[in-house]
């Protein structure tokens, strides 16, 4: 934070919602932020309890300025990021994403509760840091979920950008993204393993058989190697189960540490042994007293760590498991019982029930103590038994110190003694002084219990080969090891009464040999002497001076036979040792060593024998065994200097090694403070240089190698020794050091500079030097200045050859040297850097060059950038960025260039090291060369143009740089997530354009004007300006506000460039039309004001110019439509687009000027008619922008607008997207007539036709007559045959006038084949659905309009409606039909309204016709149909509650369309409305009407057997009429209008009186003629029926006789004669229809009902034997291409099903009764019968599917074509 940028200030922060309800109340909420300027005592704007306090920093002091709270920038990042967070957390909700909900929620409130952790400032530094690197991990964990930017940090807090190099911002950007460990600069990992530690928690243990105190022993073992790998962690339980020491509740846990990655590979197992402690038998009593105590083997679990430790690594708490504890069957196994359970021998063992055993918990922790203790302070806080591994672990750790001795019990084999039975053996152990002291506390039987002086094994029953394998350990105080000595005393446990314990035998060993060493690490069989219960060891010398062992017997063979204590020949002992110790060694070669001044003469061996030694030893003694080589190379160092050198080098060597590697601080601890060899230096330099010198000569070089391995070091001793020499001599010799150094790297020098192309081991030596090299820089430094040591390094450096010279091995090891050298302290100062830069940056290009070793030059030039970046104020940088332009500049752009062109070719390049297209290769070298351009100046910029020797030169470095750009635009380098990368990009691209803008212009302009290098430059600013990450629309207002704070936006000042740019081409200005239009036109959809205002301009500039050259501006506006078409088709262009796009037609006022020029009206004419066409063209692709449902109708409006503005290929292609649509949808006869408006621009000729889309180049008869087939077909599979028909005859006359009768034979086939399917196949009529859009919304192209949908097949209104209002979820369902009024047209919502329609097919002969079948008239009813309608029932004037009828009006609505239905659309926009009243009368005449109608056709139907079998159709018919007149359906109607009142009254409706009474007495007439076929062809078992319908039909008669004889009107039905004779009686006449009275029941009606249309069943009727007509083409058949808005599909019943309850303004319910007996009778069917439940079950799925398919592709549609077939009576 830089405190001199701004002014220290207080801010408040809200605490609390103030709502501002005061007068003059300031509205805020909680977290904003107040400056406070004055307060008053008074009223103010807000109370003073509702803010808080806070420190600050103002900035930008002004109307824009910046308050930055004085707190750690971790705090204030998550208070911007949770108030961020908190929008689209809510988001999460109403996208239904509840499991992301509740974890972000999580997330939150924990980082709020972390938050407040910090603010409290009571933590102390580490638990500070743990709560920051807490609080990071939660933060990029929700940014990246909630898909927010990456945010690259440093020590847990965000980096500033501008305050580091781009090189060091992509690697921690990519460092985050990656979520890795820390790496090295130059990918070499951290080279300490990280080690793992178990924590083993005892719950409890269920062992109620037992009932006595026991002993639980945890382990970890190795299976495969059979060996124990850790210490035992010891419990106490009491015979209760609980721990014996009361302060141990709870605290039962132990840590097995130092487990390595080895180690958590083998096959490692916990296992727990339990030792009792009680009687020798456990369920005898009898054996033993009960005072004596014996610790007896019980049991045996183990837990495999294989199955556990998957579950355990990914949790982060304790996990419980259980573990069953097996007992022994036989002791003698006992010392394998673990192996024996492992293996699953289960003789060997019993099983226990499922409730016994072991409960514990584990957890697996990672990382050295020191962080463990730091994370887990809790578990340290319970007292957790530390349990060490058996042996050193992978790492040993400096000050570590251990002296451990492992002693195991292992056998013995003993005599039976002149016993019955074998003894009961128990083995005593104690540890002893020299001086026979019994040593307290130095033995311990594991981890968590305290140590004792004595340790008594467990008793094995009747043993006398016992086997313990028990391991304890021996904690011997180093002061107190030599002269100590172990015994061990063998007692006979007897059960009898008095439980002796009778000591009959010892044995010893003392733990130091004469020779200084510790007892080996073996096993040791150890003589076993006889004594017996009075023996007392009082005098322990008495038997120290006896072998111990058979090594012991053999170096003191006369021992006198006279001892007290006998050795028995027969019986032995075993034990095993093993020795962790930092003090002590068991190595002789070692101890000879250091104690080399004992034997003078043995120092050359000595010292050779040193290698042997092992490296533990060698670390353990490091600062010993340094002290002896320099005094021994001090003593003699011409006889011992090469030998003390090689010694040193192999230790030097040894601290490589990862296990010892942090013993190199010891080392250089040993070298500051404790190195005392000052006149070391010279034998140092002198054999160091010996051994570089004999390189060139000597074959085997392995220890020429290892001496350059140890450059370091030596450096180290060597500058060490000097200063300790200058020091004590006050600087004498200072020449000859410097001398010996300058030879030193002369030496070097000589060995970089051999050629080892034919020497591997020279390579490796020059390798091991190369690396070795850089770190004995900061030594040098101590002794030489910066610029001597520059030198040095700048020689060495300069010594090496050039890549062409050496192998590809040397070259990776020669760069990572460089590497070091760039990353060492010595590059850091600006005197050395001038020095070393120029032969760093010559070894870079060279690589470069031949695109060698690319990741690691990446690396070297990501280091320098960095050093430059943070020594950017010091004059030097200026000219080292003046030397990195004129080396790297151009090479860099080549390299760039190379490898993206790699990458999108994915090529691999032979020989390469590794995959170098690769992102991490391509961002690297981006990044360097951003940071490269960041750090140029306009002075650096100038020199640049100034050093181009010619304008070639310019060109080609200007098109390199350009290309680089436009490929970081395109190729998306940085992930989407990586913002601050991007936007840092587009800056310094932006920077750098603007410096190389003037240059462009002045050198290319004019007569050396060049296309290439200008047309690179707009095409980049085209790509700059659209780039996603520069769209600040999209980014939320916070975002959006950082990034304008920061850059402003970077688009408008490009776009000024450009413009600029554009204005300096000027006569040149040509040769971008039109190739220029597209990408221009590109910028100008850009959603930014000042960018479309800066760019329309150019496309008026573009106009003229072409005005001027060719006399119109046709390729400019060829060009305009094309990419206007193909852009916003993307996506791109929004509302406003459409009002600034018609700004073009006010430019041409502007400019009277250029318009005077040519002849001025025409040209205005021309542009103003132009720009009309295309602003028009415009706002119906930005319609079909937001039509993803409706894409039919936009589609259809692109269609008529480009073929109006004589677009015909893109007219065309529009054609064949909508068909594609269709198909994809299954609408096929949408299809076909889309496909028509293509046939109708082709001609029957032989023109040629070129390739198009995916017709292959043909004639154009070809092509015609391939499409007809297609459209044939399509018309086939939507079951339109009548439309197909007029084509097989069309295709039938070109066939024929080819004489080409095969093809004649097919097409007349297939027109016959569709004459059959016309009489034989089943179709649905469709249902037709009115639907109004109402609200400013909704889209432009439907917003306050109405359009007619053909609903697809099976759907009702129930289902349109649903589907509606799924595509539009916002919407609101208007439940009337009324018209909406002004305030629901222009509201900010979206109101759908919708209801089902009527077809009223034109006057169409083939209705009026008789003997037509209504297979084919159902056809034609709702086809070619442009007229619907739909009728509303009121009540006009009161309303007679006794006949409604009488009142009873209906409002009748005819919709017309735009064009008929169906078309190349399932929707077309209604045109005109018609509203007409119907009155009471006139509907009662419909009603009748219709329902005569539909009497008619059924009965005739099933009179000439078109329907047959099944007659519950007609039976329900005729029911539903007989019963509703019965009930008073028409007698309602004679009671309302024959009334002599309403005669009177309405003596105007005397002829409509009459015309309601014929048809009655029609229907009366039908009905009796329904009734006899019903009759004729009714089954037994229905006669009651029939008879039912026969007598209601009577009281029906008499009923309409007798109301009618009341009203002086006769109804007397003639010819209707009905004998019944009884209820199961036959007809005894069947009355025949007359021909008229035939003819009559054949008519259709176009509607039914005034509410109802007609039923719309599949009718299967026989082919009519009288052929009339058929279809075919109009005479003359055009197509008018002005297509107009349409609509979206679906449909239902044409019913009025909005008014299923209608109050008293409407229909009453007793009327919806009477009215749907007489008028609906039998159900329509909705769905197909053939079908199974099942399959309309998996229909009505794949429509469903089919509408979301619509929606998703953009489903466009289009308007229909006029071509519908003519009524059969037109001639073609």
């Amino acid at each position: 934070m830089n405190i001199n940028s701004g002014w220290y200030s207080t801010v408040w922060m809200f605490i609390c919602n103030f709502r501002g309800s005061v007068t003059q109340g300031l509205a805020l909420e909680v977290g904003e932020t107040v400056q406070i300027l004055e307060k008053c005592e008074g009223k103010g704007v807000f109370p003073a309890s509702y803010v808080h306090l806070k420190k600050a920093i103002v900035t930008n002091r002004g109307p824009h300025e910046t308050v930055v709270p004085l707190e750690d920038p971790i705090v204030t990042e998550v208070t911007s990021t949770l108030q961020e967070w908190a929008l689209l957390w809510k988001q999460l909700y109403v996208k239904h994403k509840v499991d992301l909900f509740y974890k972000v929620r999580h997330v939150m409130m924990e980082l709020i509760d972390l938050r407040r952790q910090l603010l409290s400032g009571h933590l102390t530094q580490d638990q500070s840091r743990d709560v920051k690197r807490h609080i990071t991990v939660r933060l990029d964990w929700g940014n990246e979920h909630l898909g927010l930017d990456l945010v690259p940090r440093k020590e847990f807090e965000m980096v500033d950008e501008d305050q580091i190099s781009v090189s060091d911002l992509y690697k921690m950007v990519r460092h985050t993204c990656s979520h890795t460990g820390f790496m090295t600069r130059h990918g070499e990992p951290c080279r300490v393993p990280v080690p793992h530690h178990l924590l083993v928690n005892l719950k409890s243990f269920t062992y109620n058989s037992i009932g006595e105190d026991t002993d639980i022993f945890f382990s970890l073992y190795d299976l495969r190697e059979g060996k124990t790998l850790s210490e035992k962690f010891m419990v106490r339980l009491n015979k209760n189960g609980g721990p014996k020491n009361p302060e141990k509740v709870d605290r039962l846990c132990a840590l097995f540490t130092d487990l390595s990655n080895k180690d958590m590979k083998r096959d490692l197992y916990i296992v727990s042994q339990v030792i009792r402690t009680g009687r020798m038998l456990l369920n005898d009593s009898k054996k033993g007293p009960p005072h004596i105590q014996y610790r007896r083997p019980y049991g045996c679990a183990v837990l495999a760590m294989s199955d556990v430790l998957q579950t355990i690594s990914e949790l982060k708490e304790e996990k419980d498991f259980v573990l069953k504890v097996y007992t022994c069957n036989n002791e003698n196994e006992w010392y394998q019982i673990h192996e024996n359970i492992i293996r699953k021998s289960s003789t060997k063992y019993t099983a226990p029930s499922t409730n016994y055993g072991l409960i514990i918990s584990l957890q697996l922790l990672r990382g050295d103590m020191e962080q463990v203790r730091r994370e887990n302070p809790l578990i340290f806080s319970r007292g957790v038994a530390i349990t060490r591994k058996l042996g050193f672990p992978d790492v040993i750790m400096p000050g570590d110190i251990r002296n451990d001795l492992y002693l195991t019990l292992e056998r013995g084999d003993f005599e039976r003694g002149g016993k019955s039975v074998q003894k009961n053996i128990e083995v005593t152990i104690y540890v002893l002084y020299a001086d026979g002291e019994i040593l307290k506390d130095c033995i311990s039987l594991g981890s968590g219990e305290p140590n004792v002086p004595e340790h008594r094994s467990f008793v094995l029953y009747h043993n006398n080969s016992p086997r313990w394998s028990e391991v304890i350990k021996l904690p011997i105080p180093i002061d107190r090891f030599r002269g100590s000595h172990l015994r061990f005393e063998f007692r006979h446990c007897s059960t009898k009464d008095k439980g002796e314990k009778k000591l009959f035998g010892f044995a010893f060993t003392p733990l130091m040999r004469e020779d200084g060493t510790t007892l080996s690490d073996e096993s040791h069989e150890l003589y076993v002497y006889k004594c017996d219960e009075n023996t007392t060891f009082s005098n322990h010398a008495l038997y120290l001076g006896l072998p111990c062992c058979k090594e012991d017997f053999n170096s003191c063979p006369n021992i006198p036979s006279s001892l007290i204590f006998q050795r028995s020949m027969k019986e032995t002992f075993w034990i095993s040792t093993q020795l962790s110790s930092t003090k002590l060694t068991q190595n002789v070669d070692l101890l000879a060593l250091l104690k080399w001044k004992a034997h003078p003469d043995r120092v050359m061996d000595i010292l050779g024998r040193l290698r042997h030694v092992s490296g533990e030893e060698i670390v353990k003694f490091l600062q010993d065994i340094l002290d002896t080589l320099f005094s021994i190379l001090d003593d003699n160092t011409d006889k011992y200097g090469p030998l003390v050198f090689q010694s040193l080098v192999f230790i030097i060597n040894l601290l490589r090694d990862s296990k010892y590697y942090h013993f190199r601080p010891v080392m250089d601890t040993y070298i500051q403070k404790h190195f005392a060899g000052a006149l070391a230096y010279k034998e140092l330099i002198r054999c160091l240089k010996w051994y570089m010198d004999r390189s060139a000569e000597v074959v085997r070089q392995d220890h020429i190698q290892e001496a350059m391995r140890a450059l370091e070091y030596l450096f180290k001793f060597i500058i060490q020794s000097r200063i300790l020499y200058s020091r004590a001599t006050c600087g004498m010799e200072e020449e000859q050091f410097r001398t010996s150094i300058q030879e030193l790297f002369q030496s070097i020098r000589f060995v970089l500079s051999l050629d080892s192309r034919n020497s591997e081991t020279l390579i490796f030596t020059q390798a091991a030097l190369l690396n070795s090299f850089p770190a004995i820089f900061d030594e040098l430094l101590q002794m030489f200045t910066v610029q001597e040591v520059a030198e040095f390094v700048r020689g060495t450096l300069g010594s090496m050859p050039s890549t062409v010279h050496i192998g590809q091995s040397m070259d990776v090891v020669k760069l990572q040297s460089i590497a070091r050298t760039v990353d060492s302290q010595l590059f850091s100062f600006p005197e050395s850097r001038r020095i070393l830069l120029p032969v760093v940056l010559h070894h870079i290009h060279l690589h470069l060059r031949q695109q060698k070793e690319l990741l690691i030059c990446s690396g070297i030039l990501s280091s320098i950038f960095s050093i430059i970046k943070t020594s950017s104020l010091d004059t030097s940088v200026q000219e080292e960025v003046e030397m990195m332009v004129e080396s790297l500049l151009d090479v860099l752009l080549q390299t760039l260039l190379s490898i993206m062109s790699k990458s999108q070719s994915q090529e691999a390049v032979r020989g390469q090291r590794c995959p170098q297209c690769t992102a991490e290769i391509t961002g690297e070298y981006v990044s360097c060369l951003l940071s490269l351009l960041r750090q140029m100046t306009d002075i650096h910029f100038q020199h640049l143009m100034e050093n181009f020797q010619s304008k070639d030169e310019l060109k080609e470095f200007l098109l390199k740089l350009l290309c680089v750009f436009r490929n970081l635009m395109k190729l998306s380098i940085f992930p989407r997530d990586w913002n601050i990368m991007r936007l840092l990009t587009s800056n310094i691209i932006l920077t750098t354009v603007q410096y190389l803008s003037p240059a462009l212009h002045k050198n290319f302009t004019e007569a050396d004007f060049d296309f290439k290098v200008w047309n690179s430059y707009f095409s980049l600013a085209v790509l700059y300006i659209n780039q996603p990450s520069l769209q600040l629309e999209n980014l939320s207002p916070a975002k959006r506000k950082k990034v304008l704070d920061k850059y402003g936006d970077m688009r408008v000042m490009m776009t000024y460039e450009l413009f600029s740019m554009w204005q300096n081409l000027g006569e040149n200005k040509i040769h971008f039309i039109p190739g220029m239009i597209g990408p221009f036109l590109g910028v100008t959809l850009v959603p930014q004001v000042e960018v479309r205002n800066i760019m329309i301009p150019i496309f008026h500039d573009m106009m003229d110019w072409e005005q001027r050259k060719n006399g119109n501006f046709k390729q400019v506006e060829a060009e305009l439509i094309d990419k206007l078409d193909s852009l916003v088709s993307e996506g791109k262009g929004d509302e406003n687009y459409r009002e600034l796009f018609g700004l073009l037609t006010q430019l041409f006022g502007p400019y009277p000027s250029l318009l005077e020029k040519i002849e001025q009206e025409t040209w205005r004419e021309t542009g103003i008619s132009f720009v009309t066409s295309v602003t028009r063209l415009m706002e119906r692709l930005l319609d079909y922008r937001y039509s993803k449902v409706f894409g039919d109708e936009t589609e259809n409006k692109k269609i008529g607008c480009t073929s109006e503005i004589n677009k015909e290929e893109m007219y065309i292609r529009y054609i064949h997207k909508l068909c594609d649509m269709h198909l994809q949808a299954e609408n096929y006869t949408e299809a076909a007539f889309t496909l028509l408006l293509y046939w109708e621009l082709l001609q029957w000729d032989e023109r040629p036709l070129k390739e198009f889309l995916h017709y292959p180049a043909q004639t154009e008869w070809h092509r015609k007559e391939g499409l007809c087939r297609k459209v044939i077909h399509y018309f086939n599979k939507g079951k339109c045959w009548e439309y197909g028909i007029p084509l097989c005859r069309e295709l039938a006359f070109q066939y024929e006038s080819l004489y080409d009768y095969q093809s004649l034979s097919w097409i007349r086939k297939m027109e016959a084949a569709y004459y059959d399917n016309i009489m034989e196949q089943q179709r649905l009529e469709p249902e037709f659905f009115r639907v109004g859009f109402y609200g400013r919304k909704f889209p432009f192209f439907l917003r306050n309009k109405e359009f007619v949908c053909r609903g697809h097949d099976y759907e009702r209104l129930e289902a349109f409606q649903q589907r509606m209002l799924g595509e539009f979820p916002q919407a609101i369902a208007m439940q009337h039909p009324n018209q909406p009024d002004e305030a629901i047209l222009q509201c900010d919502a979206q109101y759908l309204q919708i209801y089902a329609v009527t077809p009223v097919p034109d006057s169409v002969t083939v209705l009026q016709m008789d003997r037509v079948p209504d297979r084919i008239k159902s056809f034609y009813r709702v086809n070619n149909v442009r007229r619907f309608r739909y009728d509303r029932p009121f009540h006009k004037g009161p309303k007679d509650r006794d006949n409604e009828f009488k009142s009873l009006w209906i409002e009748r609505t005819t919709l017309i369309l735009t064009h008929p239905l169906p078309g190349i659309s399932r929707w077309f926009e209604v045109e005109k409305r018609e509203l007409v009243e119907v009155s009471p009368l006139e509907n009662a005449i419909s009603v009748v009407e219709n329902k005569n109608q539909e009497l008619r056709t059924l009965i005739s139907q099933y009179q000439h057997k078109q329907l047959h079998g099944n007659i519950n159709l007609l039976s329900m018919t005729l029911n539903g009429v007989i019963d509703a007149a019965v009930n008073g359906g028409i007698a309602r109607y004679q009671e309302a209008f024959f009334d002599k009142e309403y005669i009177t009254s309405h003596p105007e409706d005397t002829e409509k009186i009459t015309q309601l009474k014929d048809l009655m007495q029609e229907q009366v007439h039908i009905l009796g003629v329904g009734l006899a076929v019903h009759e004729k062809l009714v089954h037994p078992e229905m006669r009651p029926l029939h008879k039912k319908l026969i007598d209601q039909f009577q009281m029906m008669r008499s009923s309409l006789c007798h109301v009618s004889s009341q009203n002086n009107i006769i109804l007397q039905p003639q010819g209707v004669q009905i004998h019944t004779q009884s209820c199961c009686s036959d007809v005894t006449h069947e009355p025949k229809l007359t021909r008229v009275e035939e003819d009559s029941l054949c008519l259709s009606s176009s509607s039914l009902s005034s509410t109802h249309s007609a039923p719309s069943q599949m009718i299967n009727s026989a082919p009519s034997t009288i052929r009339v007509g058929s279809p075919s083409l109009p005479d003359k058949y055009r197509h008018n291409r002005e297509m107009l808005m349409l609509l979206p599909p679906h449909r239902d019943r044409p019913s009025s099903a909005m008014y299923t309850n209608i109050t008293d303004n409407g229909q009453p319910p007793n009327f919806q009764r009477a009215l749907f007996h007489q008028v609906i009778g039998p159900c329509k069917p909705c769905s197909d019968p053939n079908l199974s439940v099942a399959e309309k079950g998996r229909q009505t799925h794949t429509l469903q599917n089919i509408s979301v398919k619509m929606s998703s592709i953009h489903l466009l549609h289009s308007t229909r074509l006029h071509f519908l077939p003519s009524s059969p009576d037109h001639s073609q």
